[in-house]
């Protein structure tokens, strides 16, 4: 029997990463009877007190246990928590070292979503991957830079520390944990009974790039609004920062600070960010959308795109636009 621990953090939670764990590893168990098989999971939700934790104001989850009575446990699940991320971590402090000390004894970690704030406050994926909702991702870069951030994924495995990508993501965790800990055809069951896209890698397509501004160099938010304002032309380093009379070296450094991108990389997101609301809201053909948006190889901008989104323009354009021709 594996042993799982769903935490019941404090604050504001999103109750479905901790009812879907819940429900899910409970429903292998159902289909493991219906087959005359033993069942494989003992679930728990474990809190810091035995007192009820009401989330969204209207519901009241109780935990079964609280850290101190969990001496071993196989997996630990971090649900997601929002708010503010450090308060957040200030809140559930107590639950760090529990973590760590459970996974120095053998246990495996999840974080779902933005649960990978707390996942990364434990130290536990210093200089590992990390997935989240790609909407915090700048966030987290900044908050632990000594983490690798992968926006793009829906999943990471770091030898048994897992995260997901955002929002309803975790359940693509839920079902890669369900294969592992039985097998691929009792995941398959899982994922047509849930209705839940089995294998899903990326979480690309939904990255909506707004542009890092959440810093205080006014000089790099003036080159931003010149990016943003004039994509479709030429841009390049030296143009920029002659513009702001700062050195060309000093200029990228304290761009790729304020941005965690280099300047290269934020024409091009925004770039890409613009083809695909011409794609969503416009019948253009790729070529006309590939020249708006300030590219004249084809091949290149086929090969950016599908960097960018995972998808290539046609995929993204039939995906989003019920509208458009497929040519």
């Amino acid at each position: 029997m594996k042993h799982i621990s769903v935490l019941v953090p404090k604050g504001a939670t999103a109750l479905s990463c901790i009812e879907g764990p819940f429900i899910l590893f409970n429903r292998v168990n159902d289909f493991l009877a219906s087959m005359g098989k033993p069942p494989m999971f003992i679930v728990q939700l474990v809190g810091l007190s035995k007192d009820a934790q009401v989330y969204d104001r209207l519901f009241r989850v109780s935990p079964d246990l609280v850290i101190a009575d969990v001496y071993k446990t196989d997996l630990v699940i971090i649900p997601a928590v929002n708010g503010d991320m450090d308060k957040v971590v200030e809140d559930n402090n107590d639950f760090l070292p529990w973590i760590a000390a459970q996974h120095k004894a053998g246990a495996e970690v999840a974080s779902l979503c933005v649960g990978a704030f707390l996942l990364a406050a434990t130290g536990l994926v210093n200089g590992k991957r990390c997935a989240t909702h790609w909407l915090s991702a700048h966030h987290f870069s900044k908050m632990f830079p000594q983490v690798e951030m992968v926006s793009d994924k829906v999943v990471t495995d770091e030898n048994g520390i897992y995260s997901s990508g955002g929002a309803n993501s975790f359940w693509n965790l839920l079902l890669y944990l369900v294969e592992k800990y039985t097998d691929r055809e009792m995941a398959i069951l899982c994922s047509k009974y849930f209705a839940i896209e089995i294998d899903r890698s990326s979480q690309s397509s939904f990255i909506m790039f707004k542009g890092q501004r959440d810093h205080q160099d006014e000089s790099i938010k003036k080159a931003q609004d010149f990016i943003e304002l004039n994509f479709q032309d030429k841009i390049s380093v030296d143009q920029l920062s002659d513009m702001l009379a700062i050195g060309r070296r000093s200029f990228e450094r304290r761009f790729k600070k304020a941005t965690t991108n280099t300047v290269a990389e934020y024409i091009q997101r925004v770039k890409i960010e613009a083809a695909k609301k011409d794609f969503e809201t416009s019948r253009k053909n790729i070529t006309e959308v590939m020249c708006d948006v300030g590219y004249s190889d084809t091949k290149a901008f086929r090969t950016i795109f599908k960097k960018n989104t995972g998808l290539s323009p046609i995929e993204y354009r039939n995906k989003y636009n019920k509208e458009a021709l497929v040519l």
